[in-house]
């Protein structure tokens, strides 16, 4: 008698290295994004002290140079207000890709600006084309990533912005400012090319409908695995989305969801007013917005952000005890180091015990700078003369900025934008974040020369270091703790009846303890 054996076919599991490998890959196109936003907002650094006073050829006055290292800023929110909508529309792929051209025209018109009115608008367009930028970055990187692995590699991400910083500051060293403006041309070209060969998020395919490429997009994006493999976690997404499609006016007003409804026949101008106001102008979407905008002003005005135009020259009015084209390139450097010690610490102690290090680290070396300038530096010294600069040198501020450049290097509220806030509204939240933060680094480096007239170098110091104060107590009481956590969860923190405070001390637990005990009774 023969008896026939069923063998069940068993499909061979995906090894870790090879599923992070491929989420790695996928993510390059946004990294060479994030490169070449590193080299355009660190591009005065290197152009700034040349024009200065120039004897010869193009020549800035201190004015014009206060414009010109402000006015990226100034633009930049214009492309913030259109990389939503376009993210959107042609998807985070699609958007990768188109998102390099306003840079390429800029680059060229910046290599050849022989007037002021040129080389203002060349870097104007640079700010707009930054922030085109940004939200397919976050976007993409967030949508692909496992939450296992998502806050090391929106990390790693960010470390390309580092390697742009140290990229730009490297050619200064080397070439004229111009020749680094051709010379940067090469990374947008890459990045459209690497586009070529990743694949578009699936949470975003699924919301067009897109079924079969959307698992097909998941499976490469897990390793190049098969079906099988991905099944699960496909599923999860496929219920996702079809929370998505759900009526988002009928769920708010009255709990129901559902794919039929009379909103769904209205006036597609009047539906696109409902859904702002119950997409946009909701709980989910404002509080992250709200903490996002607050944390990166408290980011921007505690750190090197606002001095990176005139960096070159802060550190020679300081006396620090090296000529400060090699500080701006040890700067660089340093930052590199900080997104890697970033990546590699992020999933040991998390994003909020990070965030909260560094803002202190920040606040702490700004204090310390203040009180060197107050007790060594003359009332007259001041950054944008170079005549008034000491003649004695020491290494105290030296090292002091240089820990404030690691502090300030982590990048980390650029990460937390990748993950906040909910598909609905995260492109173009993630565009508001960003012209806000380039609102306030407009702000803050326009400003610098008159903050620096009147509070002299310690005066100004001494304002980054209170923000960072500041900024430590904020994120004290109001940032989650994300590593490793699901996207929806997140969006379920922000989605409460109350306000939440994340703060975790005896003092605070027992208050919290007692208040409970208070209502309870």
């Amino acid at each position: 008698m023969v008896h026939k054996v069923q063998i069940e076919k068993i499909t061979p599991q995906v090894s870790r290295l090879r599923s992070i490998a491929s989420q790695v890959i996928s993510s390059l196109s946004s990294n060479f994004l994030l490169l070449d936003i590193g080299m355009a907002v660190n591009f005065t650094t290197i152009a700034l002290p040349v024009l200065l006073n120039a004897r010869e050829g193009l020549s800035l006055n201190d004015i014009q140079a206060s414009w010109f290292g402000s006015l990226l800023f100034l633009t930049q929110p214009f492309g913030a207000v259109l990389s939503g909508p376009i993210v959107d529309y042609f998807g985070r792929r699609r958007a990768n890709f188109l998102v390099n051209v306003p840079h390429i025209i800029a680059w060229i018109l910046m290599y050849f600006a022989w007037n002021i009115p040129l080389l203002f608008i060349a870097t104007a367009l640079l700010g707009i084309g930054t922030g085109i930028m940004e939200a397919p970055i976050t976007a993409y990187v967030g949508e692909i990533s496992e939450p296992s692995i998502r806050g090391a590699l929106s990390t790693f991400t960010q470390l390309f912005l580092s390697l742009g910083t140290f990229v730009m500051f490297f050619l200064g060293a080397v070439v004229d400012w111009r020749h680094a403006a051709l010379t940067s041309i090469a990374v947008p070209l890459c990045a459209m090319a690497l586009v070529l060969f990743v694949p578009e998020t699936p949470v975003w395919l699924l919301s067009r409908g897109r079924e079969k490429e959307a698992l097909n997009s998941l499976c490469k994006i897990r390793g190049w695995t098969t079906p099988e493999n991905v099944r699960e976690e496909f599923d999860q997404i496929v219920e996702y989305n079809k929370k998505l499609q759900n009526c988002v006016i009928c769920y708010k007003l009255y709990k129901i969801d559902t794919q039929t409804c009379e909103h769904f026949r209205i006036n597609p101008i009047r539906r696109s007013l409902y859904k702002f106001r119950y997409v946009m102008i909701s709980k989910e979407t404002m509080r992250p917005l709200i903490f996002i905008i607050t944390y990166f002003l408290f980011y921007i005005m505690s750190g090197v952000t606002t001095l990176k135009p005139n960096l070159v020259n802060i550190c020679g009015a300081f006396g620090m005890a090296q000529d400060g084209n090699d500080i701006i390139i040890y700067f660089g450097i340093i930052s590199i180091f900080a997104s890697i010690f970033i990546i590699i610490m992020i999933r040991k102690v998390g994003k909020r015990k990070m965030a909260m290090v560094t803002m202190l680290g920040t606040a702490i070396s700004s204090t310390a700078l203040s009180v060197y300038a107050r007790n060594n530096l003359n009332d007259s010294v001041f950054s944008y003369d170079t005549t008034t600069f000491p003649k004695e040198q020491s290494y105290i501020p030296l090292i002091w900025f240089y820990l404030m450049a690691f502090f300030s290097g982590t990048n980390l509220p650029w990460i937390l934008v990748g993950e906040v806030f909910p598909f609905r509204s995260r492109a173009s939240a993630q565009g508001i974040s960003a012209a806000c933060f380039y609102v306030f680094t407009f702000i803050g480096t326009k400003t610098l020369l008159d903050l620096e007239t009147y509070g002299r170098l310690w005066g100004t110091f001494a304002v980054f270091a209170a923000f960072g104060f500041l900024g430590t107590i904020f994120l004290y009481f109001f940032l989650p703790e994300t590593e490793g956590v699901i996207l929806e969860d997140i969006e379920a923190f922000f989605n409460g009846d109350k306000i939440r405070i994340f703060a975790n001390d005896p003092i605070i637990n027992t208050l919290k303890r007692l208040k409970r005990k208070n209502n309870s009774t």
